[in-house]
């Protein structure tokens, strides 16, 4: 790529953030759908009031004390349950990194590898996947891939997570995982999904939750957050329901 293209980028990038961030037309305010450029649609999908741009928060201990598994990162062990970071103990014995023999092992006795060290977490998005706007930039950017939605539930995906994190069932660890989401807003009990899909793909994991709409979430909430845990990571995030509307109505 010729240089001078590789430095407007990220300006480009920049400046269309800074719009949005500023009060200055973006997309889902001031264009219909048919005017939205594919930068429009892609920015509607990684940083948008619908779509945010999360760093998990890695959790040193994650099941009963003493009984986690350990994960191998390269000479660091994490004992995911033994609440224990450093040297290759963390979880147990008999593998490498802390990793218990038999235990969370790929078919070729590796363990799920550096891919989810403290060190090389990449942020995930959020992404309220059922609004309507999230919607219309998926078909705007021919995504065939995007996950699938229900008109009965409020979906949020969670985009980018390492694919090594789906070691196993998916339905086991979706069925793990759903005990560990939920949805909060102020003097209100916690919502939790109704169901949790687990859904590899090439570029990373993606994991689906579904809250009934018949715990309504209207704009007097004033807030949302989503909160979850993934294996050892601990997402959260606010959603500002008054930036989230969309033709007028607002849209989750």
């Amino acid at each position: 790529m010729h240089l001078l293209t590789r430095l407007l980028i990220p300006v480009a990038l920049f400046s269309h953030l800074g719009h949005a961030q500023n009060g200055w037309p973006v997309a889902w305010k001031d264009k219909p759908v048919a005017r939205w450029t594919d930068a429009d649609a892609r920015l509607v999908l990684t940083e948008s009031p619908w779509s945010k741009q999360v760093e998990p928060i890695f959790k040193q201990g994650n099941g009963p004390r003493g009984r986690g598994v350990g994960i191998g990162m390269g000479g660091i062990g994490i004992g995911m349950g033994g609440q224990r970071m450093g040297g290759g103990r963390g979880g147990g014995r008999g593998g490498p990194g802390g990793m218990p023999a038999g235990r969370g092992m790929d078919p070729g006795g590796r363990p799920p590898s550096e891919d989810i060290a403290p060190r090389s977490i990449n942020p995930v998005t959020i992404r309220w996947e059922s609004a309507l706007p999230v919607q219309e930039a998926e078909l705007k950017t021919a995504d065939g891939n995007a996950p699938i939605v229900d008109e009965s539930n409020y979906s949020i995906a969670v985009v980018g997570l390492p694919s090594r994190l789906a070691v196993g069932d998916p339905q086991v660890l979706a069925k793990q995982w759903k005990g560990q989401a939920k949805l909060k807003r102020a003097g209100k009990k916690d919502v939790k999904p109704v169901e949790v899909r687990v859904l590899p793909r090439d570029d990373g994991l993606v994991v689906m939750y579904f809250f009934s709409r018949m715990n309504e979430i209207t704009a007097n909430d004033r807030e949302v957050e989503f909160e979850a845990v993934v294996g050892p990571l601990e997402l959260k995030q606010t959603f500002t329901l008054s930036e989230m509307s969309y033709a007028g109505k607002l849209e989750l």
